[in-house]
């Protein structure tokens, strides 16, 4: 059974009970990546080659890692190593500018492993052999090292764009029966809750501490709080009927649900510490659910069938000036605001009439540009955005069985998957702190 159709009815059918980045001007001298530069000439080439030195194991690793963040950045395109012309012993932790430009690299990347502390130099190619960015993290165990790892992709991203990665990251999900956690990488994934009832529909809160999730371990579909890592769930809203599709205001003080307590689901606001209503936003015969709110916390997409079939539809916080925003195709749902401030975009799930498969899609609400974001690779749902709103993660059956996948919001480059088997309802958390 494929449970994003599970969750995807509790959410929806079952409820029916009833970018341009412009140079700083302190940057004159620097490469500054922009939006227009990647779209006219490709993503910058990066090479980042194997440490020649250090621990085997531990080197496969920190590389293997830098290349991955690196990917799926948005910005960059990690060279094949095969490639490389440089002896990476003589060099050492320097370059020879020409034999990195004669392979096509615009920045390359050098590691030193030592016991205790990863170095890191970032060279420009054309700037010659002068590193532009260097940095040291101390580390203990190789989960101290991919953290160093990521902290470091963040600072090279943040040089070239002056806006910040979203290296280590977390996400959680739902399988079958468990509400998980893991890096935004796919590593590290553990389960938070522990019961053999069906757990789904998690959404992490602004700070990143805490997963508001629904769950049948007491026969109703109620809304269940837990921290992120792992504990007693707590119970906070248990009305009649349905309380499922929680999302977490960006200032973490209410949650936007479906409520079906009078026999319609509907959307309300409630506060996060006891369930109670602070507010009902919809009210008609049809239904309503799916919330998510703007980056600045003054709207709400969702999801209705107030004209016939699953639509979307965004509202002020406080339910007025509710319309209709998703005109083409007859099956939209599962909407994801972007959390970039001063964008208006959306993704969010929307069949193809004439495939019947499902894609993620992107809307600007600003311009009204549609873009789609896959297509013929399976069904692909449930979108969640990046820290920094320049990648999508979702759910797809591509490879034959779930998974959740990465892919750039703009829908250039590869996508890359990060976690295999079961894993629906993604969504992804906040940058911690660095």
């Amino acid at each position: 059974m494929r449970h994003v159709h599970l969750a995807n009815r509790v959410a929806f059918l079952a409820t029916a009970l009833a970018l341009a980045l412009p140079a700083r001007a302190d940057e004159t001298n620097r490469i500054v990546i922009s939006t227009e530069t990647k779209a006219k000439k490709g993503m910058y080439p990066m090479a980042v080659p194997l440490p020649p030195t250090g621990d085997p194991q531990l080197s496969q690793m920190v590389t293997e890692v830098q290349t991955f963040d690196l990917n799926v950045s948005s910005w960059f395109k990690v060279l094949d190593p095969k490639s490389f012309l440089a002896d990476l012993k003589t060099e050492g932790m320097s370059i020879d500018p020409a034999k990195w430009q004669n392979v096509g690299a615009f920045g390359v990347i050098k590691t030193a492993i030592q016991p205790g502390v990863l170095s890191f130099k970032l060279y420009e190619v054309e700037k010659g052999a002068v590193p532009v960015l260097e940095k040291q993290y101390p580390y203990r165990a190789a989960d101290d090292a991919r953290k160093s790892v990521h902290k470091w992709c963040n600072a090279v991203v943040a040089y070239y764009t002056g806006e910040p990665g979203f290296f280590g990251s977390i996400m959680t999900f739902s399988t079958s029966k468990k509400i998980m956690v893991m890096d935004f990488d796919g590593h590290g994934a553990y389960a938070v809750t522990k019961n053999d009832a069906i757990n789904l529909l998690p959404s992490l809160s602004p700070s990143g501490g805490q997963i508001a999730f629904t769950s049948y371990m007491r026969g109703n579909p109620d809304l269940y709080t837990v921290p992120t890592s792992g504990g007693r769930p707590t119970r906070i809203a248990k009305y009649n009927g349905m309380n499922t599709g929680a999302a977490w205001s960006p200032d973490g003080r209410s949650l936007a649900v479906t409520l079906s307590k009078d026999g319609n689901a509907e959307i309300y606001l409630i506060n996060p510490g006891d369930g109670s209503v602070i507010k009902r936003l919809t009210d008609n015969r049809y239904i309503d659910t799916s919330p998510t709110f703007s980056p600045d916390g003054g709207e709400i997409a969702f999801v209705s069938n107030r004209e016939g079939s699953p639509q979307i539809y965004v509202m002020s916080l406080d339910g007025s000036n509710q319309r209709r925003v998703s005109m083409v195709g007859s099956w939209n749902q599962t909407p994801a605001w972007s959390p970039r401030k001063g964008q208006r975009v959306l993704a969010y799930t929307a069949r193809d009439d004439a495939t019947g498969r499902s894609d993620i899609v992107t809307l600007d609400l600003a311009s009204g540009k549609l873009a789609r974001i896959t297509q013929n690779q399976g069904n692909n749902e449930e979108p969640t955005w990046s820290p920094n709103g320049r990648v999508l993660a979702f759910s797809s059956n591509r490879s034959g069985g779930q998974g959740i996948y990465l892919a750039n919001a703009d829908g250039t480059g590869d996508q890359h998957i990060v976690y295999h088997g079961e894993g629906t309802s993604v969504d992804w958390g906040p940058m911690p702190a660095q």
